[in-house]
């Protein structure tokens, strides 16, 4: 169970004898599997009833790490949930870069995660939540922004653009119910109706359920979807309904809007088999992304593309071959071929890629990727080299 943070610890934590203390114990505690009960105790004996409140801080000091930048991990304060459900920062500033110069209350500011970004384009930040701790956790994080106690679901500026992150756990488990959210999600777009309204869903989230009239957009940081982020009618692009973002670490951006052409075509794999971006396939952006970059799909229904390059930014598989997708011919074929190292994409087929894994048995040196997909009615496997990237994903 995650450390339960007061008050008090927030005050010790941001006083300089605090600032000192989490210092001390982050250049000490190795604060690994191993280690964790007894850096606990040398904490306590040191720092008191503090002690706890401090080995928590240095631990999720340094999980932040892999969302933020060093200096604010560094010095910002974290409960196990808030940091959980933090945007990563290029994720939090690229939405932010769409709110520059309007005047922003985040109702559900948490720890301040998004405040932050926020602060940097906006005219105007506000930011409010329910619990007391977390509220003082984003005063300090983010000095300078007003943030107030009072519940998402009442109404309490004018004027603003409204933004909300609702928590995703339900009873200690994730949820994509848009009513098992907290606050729950009908009643955000009920409560908002007519304002300016953005709300970071998670990407399994299916707006079309929702009494919802505005774009939906799917972001996606260095191969990995990240959020859906709901935008009304006033905020988003003039006539789009679905937007896929890809981002990566190295500054590269992609956008694909449903107003891009999409005849695309279907044809035989090509030089290259491309499996696209999770953000282009949450967001049903397939064929237009294809079309952008002279890709074709090999099934109609199915999300593998071909093409003779790989797109700038993703990555793809040179082909070798195709056969049916039978286990024995493909292991004697990928064994012919001294297939090693072996990644397995699976879409549109019931084939577990672990439990094939398994029956192929790879014991050579070369690796290899098998794409098993359906191209029209039968099941197909795609022998290909290795993946390759076009441009660094970091």
């Amino acid at each position: 169970m995650s450390y339960r943070y007061t008050p008090a610890d927030v005050a010790y934590l941001t006083s300089p004898d605090g600032v000192a203390a989490a210092a001390d114990l982050a250049a000490s505690l190795a604060l690994t599997p191993a280690s964790l009960v007894g850096d606990i105790a040398r904490a306590g004996k040191r720092y008191g009833q503090f002690g706890a409140a401090l080995v928590d801080t240095v631990a999720l000091r340094r999980r932040a790490l892999a969302k933020m930048p060093a200096a604010d991990a560094e010095r910002r304060l974290f409960t196990d949930d808030g940091l959980q459900q933090a945007t990563p920062h290029i994720v939090a500033r690229h939405r932010a870069v769409r709110l520059t110069g309007r005047r922003v209350h985040d109702v559900t500011c948490s720890i301040g995660a998004d405040l932050a970004a926020a602060a940097c384009t906006a005219d105007l930040v506000v930011g409010s939540d329910l619990d007391p701790v977390r509220l003082l956790m984003a005063r300090h994080n983010v000095p300078g922004v007003e943030v107030l106690r009072a519940d998402a679901l009442t109404p309490t500026t004018r004027g603003t653009t409204v933004v909300a992150d609702p928590a995703r756990r339900s009873d200690g488990r994730r949820t994509v119910d848009p009513a098992a959210l907290e606050p729950s999600l009908p009643s955000l777009l009920e409560i908002y109706r007519g304002r300016d309204l953005v709300i970071k869903c998670a990407p399994g989230l299916h707006p079309e359920r929702l009494d919802f009239d505005g774009e939906a957009e799917v972001v996606s940081l260095d191969g990995g979807v990240r959020e859906m982020c709901l935008w009304s009618p006033g905020l988003a692009g003039p006539g789009v309904r679905s937007r896929a973002t890809i981002l990566r670490s190295n500054g590269f951006v992609e956008q694909v809007t449903d107003l891009d052409p999409d005849d695309c075509g279907v044809g035989e794999p090509g030089a290259y088999v491309i499996d696209p971006d999770g953000a282009i396939v949450r967001a049903g952006l397939v064929r237009h992304w294809a079309k952008r970059h002279g890709l074709r799909q090999l099934d109609p229904r199915i999300a593998h593309l071909t093409g003779d390059a790989i797109p700038p930014g993703a990555s793809g598989f040179p082909f070798l071959e195709m056969l049916p997708m039978r286990p024995k011919p493909l292991r004697a074929r990928l064994r012919s071929l001294d297939c090693g190292p072996l990644e397995i994409l699976v879409r549109g087929a019931d084939v577990d890629p672990d439990h094939l894994r398994k029956q192929i048995k790879p014991t050579g040196s070369t690796p290899l990727t098998v794409v098993v997909t359906r191209i029209g009615s039968r099941v197909t496997a795609l022998i290909c080299g290795a993946r390759e990237f076009a441009g660094s994903l970091s």
